[in-house]
């Protein structure tokens, strides 16, 4: 029996012995992992931090090429320079890939106005993206509304034939401007069909932003092919006041609002597509990609052009440091993201179309301010793999892992990839020139937006390592 006892004995302590081993030899493999990972994210900052490159393209950008509405001869423009300053990056290789998108243009600039007490008082406003004409000038009552609920207790009588104002402003609690952005989005994106349903001629929807001034701000808008289409507009937070403290005075006041707009025929144009091909494992993707179309007010510095440079910056810091990719880097620029994504869907088909294996898919499109980490759509053991890299990421200030990616140009990739993930920024300022005049390189640091560009580098450069 003793002899027995004294058997286990041993038996437990080599057991323990192997065990004990087998955690140190890990953690020191890990450990010697993670040594190898920071001294290549260190690199990768230390090209981005210490290059100008960034900042000479977005100048550039902003200055020579400026807004790039889709469809417009700006746009065009700017995929002919993107292609040729990426090609300089010397990619495995670099092609564009055909997509029809709509052509909308503005037209002569809207103009609106209200009289009260004998004075004429001017309203600063945008059309909205899409948004038909008013074909000359309409003049009508204003119906304000606050919400859907106080829209939909009005009987088609109350609105028919007047204008809809939808005087909703975004939440100044939410401690996340995003989010306040988000919840007051719905009545930009659906309004019109909203108002059209009761019968009002036009709609006019107070701009997005916490900013109280002149500014209005423009955004895609939606029309639906069941419902007559009216004219649709964003007026300026001041403009907002103003037209809502005349009507508290006098309920049958009128506006009277002129919009040129019009849709012309969609036409053909690009996404810009360039790669590092894998050096183990080339059948599988890591995406990293921003949009080149803007708005046509502005210089489309903030949106998206600070995401153009920033992707356009992995690939450059990859090869300068001499980082050669174990799975394949594509870098997309996407074409009309503001007006319906048309870039990302066609790339979304036709990635499927060649059931190519695609990793993960990142986009830069939160404004280039000050990087937080990212937020990550992917299962539960997905994102547990990343919020491991992101101890990698913390002494950068950009460790912070958060649900609910906001790429739109990813949207199209669900389920198509194991994870989609968007650069997280600080977006305190973001909507104070979203979509806006106000969209010029001089609201840029571009600190901040190398230290964004230093963040997803090293985020791609995990990715193509070890995949998911």
């Amino acid at each position: 029996m003793k002899k027995l006892f004294n058997f286990f004995k041993k038996q437990t302590y080599f057991f323990l012995l192997s065990a004990v081993t087998t955690l140190i030899v890990s953690s020191a493999t890990a450990q010697m992992r993670n040594n190898v990972d920071s001294v290549m994210i260190r690199a990768l900052y230390d090209e981005v931090l210490q290059s100008e490159e960034m900042d000479v393209n977005l100048r550039y950008l902003t200055a020579h090429i400026g807004a790039r509405m889709t469809g417009s001869e700006q746009a065009k423009q700017a995929v002919d320079w993107l292609k040729a300053t990426m090609s300089g990056y010397r990619p495995d290789s670099i092609y564009l890939q055909p997509v029809m998108v709509p052509h909308w243009v503005r037209g002569e600039r809207e103009t609106a106005s209200f009289t009260t007490g004998g004075s004429t008082v001017k309203l600063d406003l945008l059309a909205l993206g899409g948004s038909i004409g008013t074909s000359g000038t309409l003049t009508a009552q204003v119906v304000e509304v606050k919400s859907w609920t106080e829209l939909s207790s009005l009987s088609d009588e109350q609105v028919r034939g007047r204008i809809v104002f939808f005087n909703r402003a975004m939440n100044a609690r939410e401690a996340e401007t995003f989010k306040a952005y988000l919840a007051a989005a719905d009545q930009r994106a659906q309004g019109a069909i909203a108002a059209s349903k009761k019968g009002a001629i036009a709609a006019l929807i107070r701009s997005l932003t916490l900013a109280k001034d002149d500014y209005p701000h423009t955004g895609a808008m939606s029309y639906d092919t069941a419902v007559k289409k009216i004219p649709a507009a964003a007026l300026s937070t001041n403009s907002a006041d103003k037209l809502s403290a005349a009507l508290k005075k006098d309920t049958a006041l009128k506006v009277s609002l002129r919009i040129s707009s019009r849709q012309l025929p969609d036409v053909l144009s690009y996404n810009i597509i360039a790669e590092l091909k894998g050096a183990s494992h080339p059948e599988e993707f890591i995406t990293v990609g921003a949009h080149i179309d803007t708005w046509d007010v502005g210089e489309g510095a903030s949106d998206d052009g600070t995401g153009l440079v920033q992707a356009m910056e992995v690939l450059r810091a990859f090869k300068a440091i001499g980082l050669k990719p174990a799975r394949t880097l594509r870098v997309i620029l996407y074409m009309n993201e503001e007006a319906g994504a048309h870039g990302g869907v066609k790339y979304a088909e036709q990635a499927s179309a060649r059931n190519e294996y695609h990793v993960a898919a990142m986009e830069s499109d939160a404004g280039g301010f000050t990087p937080r980490g990212f937020r990550i759509e992917a299962s539960p053991e997905v994102t547990a793999k990343f919020r491991e890299w992101a101890l990698l990421l913390a002494p950068y200030k950009a460790g912070d892992i958060q649900p609910q990616q906001r790429g739109v140009d990813l949207i199209p990739m669900r389920g198509m990839t194991k994870a989609l993930l968007s650069l997280d920024c600080d977006d305190s300022r973001l909507f104070y020139i979203h979509h806006t005049a106000l969209d010029t390189y001089d609201k840029i640091n571009p600190r901040e937006v190398a230290m964004g560009a230093g963040a997803m580098a090293a985020m791609a450069a995990l990715l193509c390592k070890y995949g998911l």
